[in-house]
């Protein structure tokens, strides 16, 4: 008989322009590409790593050097992530990526796409436009052509950008978010429970997702004990 287990969600606070988001994902679909059958009902929420970014965004070498007190400090910061996704087999092109967005429009279709059960993989498209590709994800026909690719309506989208729709709880989401004590991504949420920060490998996620479908089972099965029980009484 085959087993069948109850999903469990995973709630991932991320930013599309945050590359140890784009790392982290990576591992983790890696982990789950592994298991075969899928443990996690998959959620995205809205974190801005610069939520006071001018709206049409900034030149990224002058983001960079302003961020991190310099030339010299923002080139050892990023030769270290450079390394780090290289040594994890995951395509960066930093020499491609020239701006540095506002992500609120960009956090705004993901919210959208998740209505549509696309999530994951306008994420994914996002993250392959910035740090591969070298696109500007703040600029609204980039936008609209990750969600065509996703299999959104374009022109809905298209719309909705020109327009103010649910900015105000982006922000009001990423506002909860740093209260409740979120300071970094990409942070993971496992059963409303867990929370697990960072770029994991997928050995780590492998080992959650073992602990995660024990406990499941032994629930179920205790849960079949009490109902026996109760029927025998």
């Amino acid at each position: 008989m085959t087993e069948t287990l109850p999903l469990v969600k995973l709630d991932i606070l991320s930013d599309p322009i945050c590359p140890w988001c784009y790392i982290g994902k990576t591992l983790l679909d890696r982990a789950l590409a592994e298991e075969g059958e899928l443990p996690f009902v998959v959620e995205w929420h809205p974190f801005q790593l610069n939520p006071d970014m001018p709206a049409a965004g900034m030149d990224r070498r002058t983001y960079l050097e302003t961020k991190f007190g310099g030339k010299d400090n923002a080139v050892r910061v990023y030769a270290q992530i450079a390394e780090h996704a290289e040594k994890s087999g995951v395509p960066i092109d930093f020499e491609a990526m020239k701006r540095t967005p506002n992500t609120t429009d960009a956090h705004r279709l993901i919210h959208w796409a998740g209505l549509e059960a696309k999530q994951s993989p306008v994420v994914d498209a996002l993250f392959q436009a910035y740090f591969v590709e070298g696109k500007d994800i703040g600029d609204h026909s980039v936008l609209a052509d990750v969600a065509d690719k996703a299999g959104m309506d374009r022109a809905v989208i298209e719309r909705l950008l020109s327009g103010d729709s649910d900015r105000q709880d982006i922000q009001d989401r990423d506002a909860h978010s740093r209260k409740m004590g979120v300071t970094s991504v990409p942070t993971f949420i496992v059963a409303n429970q867990h929370v697990i920060p960072g770029a994991q490998p997928p050995e780590l996620w492998a080992q959650i997702i073992a602990d995660i479908r024990s406990q499941l089972r032994s629930d179920q099965s205790a849960n079949e004990d009490a109902e026996d029980t109760r029927l025998t009484h």
